[in-house]
């Protein structure tokens, strides 16, 4: 009697409090991720001064977001969707994980045509977990380890990480635990309730893109952006159940294209003078910053906004370089061009990071990082001390530039390689690869051999090409981008007219 009386006590209590203390040191962390959202999109200025986008934009929960957090102004994605989400989830830079533009129907590649070059044979079918996979990269997601790890792991929204019936379509696969509405699709057919999504009833098939799994939601006056947060707002409330920290991946498929009339917000635009698609775009902004601005409430309503981290991050630029004006709706000035170019406007991106009691409030930082960083830095921030993915790291955390404890980008390079044929013609765009070194930016245009050098904190605009005037800075960058796209066995086009491959930076 006495020993049952004594062993409980003093063994199994405090085992149990042990615990219960690992659950409350590991954060919940929300990936808040928006689609081809540019740099200017925002009442929030990541510029040193206001912009009239600043002034025309009203994104009220970005700015509360920032008050409580660090803005990052050199925040670097891809300039097309599929290859930066690919880097978040794997932390692998793109010139290495070959899957270089968008993905959409199994062994198909969506390039479009040239009269010069040939695209190289890229990972067309994006990311699997799995060996086998003709065309696929094969990976340990982000949210496998973290599942792998006690954390309970929500997909939600766009996906766009591998083609129809690949693996990697759908998010289950590479360690989601719950999925909503995310599949192989990268834009959307339709962003109304009223509409289906898209979807068809009639017994027609449905296009690839209409979003899948929101049918309670069809016949509603309702966004597909609405929909989404009042899903992921159940997710959370199952969450909340289990014993475990959530990482939540909430990825809009807001504010792509089709450019539909958010009616809550449109008219306001209107109001103000914009046009009749500037102020449907604009509604799609600000049915975005309401979804945040809901997620954010809930986190505050249910007591756990103290214990859980928020990055806000978008993965492309804006639709700004393409010379189809049907479709021109926003400018990311003072950034040159927009979507699929190498300028600054096809990769730089509003970024946000909340911490409570880590990141100093109303914070703005001006190192750049780059997309494949958020791998690194979010297993760092769950406390994932070890982990050991099949595919190589290229990202660096960022955390000690949130703590200010600090500066891995000090002395760094970031590198982009796009050696495909995206579709639109702008500035900036065709197949390209490049690299920033500190103020400096080079980039190359396979297709031509022509270069280009920016100094970015002088330029940021890049309308000054310095290449004819630093030769020196040309040739260094040039030797060291060649060098670092054969180190990760990066591709490159061929020569239509020859079948030769184009010539590496160094090469010309």
């Amino acid at each position: 009697m006495e020993w049952k009386s004594i062993v409980p006590l003093a063994v199994f209590i405090p085992f149990i409090s042990t615990a219960q203390n690992k659950i409350q040191e590991r954060p919940n962390i929300v990936v808040f991720l928006v689609d081809d959202m540019g740099w200017q999109d925002t009442s929030l200025p990541f510029w040193t001064e206001r912009t009239q986008w600043n002034n025309l934009y009203e994104t009220p929960n970005m700015e509360r977001l920032a008050n409580q957090g660090m803005m990052f102004t050199q925040a670097y994605g891809c300039s097309v969707s599929s290859p930066s989400r690919v880097s978040l989830l794997t932390g692998t830079n793109a010139a290495r994980h070959r899957v270089t533009n968008w993905t959409l129907e199994k062994n198909k590649s969506n390039d479009d045509k040239s009269d010069v070059i040939q695209p190289p044979d890229w990972n067309i079918n994006g990311i699997c977990q799995t060996y086998g996979i003709a065309h696929t990269y094969q990976v340990t997601s982000l949210a496998q380890i973290l599942k792998d790890n006690g954390y309970h792991t929500i997909h939600c929204g766009k996906a766009h990480f591998g083609a129809k019936d690949t693996p990697g379509e759908n998010p289950y696969h590479l360690g989601f635990e719950v999925n909503i509405a995310g599949h192989a699709g990268g834009g959307l057919a339709s962003y109304s309730g009223a509409e289906n999504f898209g979807n068809r009833t009639d017994g027609q098939k449905s296009p690839l893109q209409a979003v899948p799994d929101l049918d309670k939601y069809w016949g509603q006056d309702i966004f597909v952006t609405e929909a989404l947060t009042l899903e992921a707002k159940k997710a959370l409330d199952h969450a909340q159940k289990l014993d475990q920290p959530f990482f939540l991946y909430m990825a809009h498929y807001a504010i792509h294209i089709p450019i539909q009339k958010d009616m809550r917000f449109y008219q306001k635009y209107r109001d103000k003078g914009m046009t009749e698609i500037e102020s449907a775009y604009a509604s799609l902004i600000e049915g975005m910053d309401k979804s945040l601005g809901d997620l954010m409430d809930y986190l505050e309503i249910n007591g756990i906004a103290d214990n859980t981290i928020i990055l806000f991050m978008s993965d492309n630029g804006g639709l700004a370089a393409t010379s189809r004006s049907s479709v021109l709706h926003t400018q990311n000035s003072p950034l040159n061009s927009g979507k699929g170019s190498a300028y600054e406007g096809g990769i730089r991106e509003p970024m946000i990071v909340s911490w409570p009691a880590k990141v100093k409030k109303q914070s703005k930082n001006d190192e750049y990082i780059i997309i494949e960083d958020f791998f690194p830095t979010i297993l760092e921030m769950a406390n994932v001390k070890k982990y050991n993915p099949i595919q190589p790291v290229d990202g660096k955390s960022f955390v000690p530039l949130l703590t200010g404890e600090g500066n891995p980008s000090k002395g760094r390079k970031l590198y982009w390689n796009f050696p495909n044929v995206w579709g639109p013609s702008g500035p900036g765009i065709g197949a390209t690869c490049s690299v920033r070194d500190g103020d400096w930016k080079l980039i190359y245009y396979y297709d031509s051999g022509k270069k280009e050098l920016f100094n970015i904190a002088e330029d940021i605009g890049e309308v000054n090409d310095c290449s004819d005037k630093r030769t020196d800075i040309v040739k260094r960058l040039s030797k060291d981008l060649g060098q670092y796209l054969r180190r990760v066995d990066a591709q490159r086009p061929t020569f239509k007219n020859t079948g030769h491959p184009t010539l590496w930076p160094d090469e010309v």
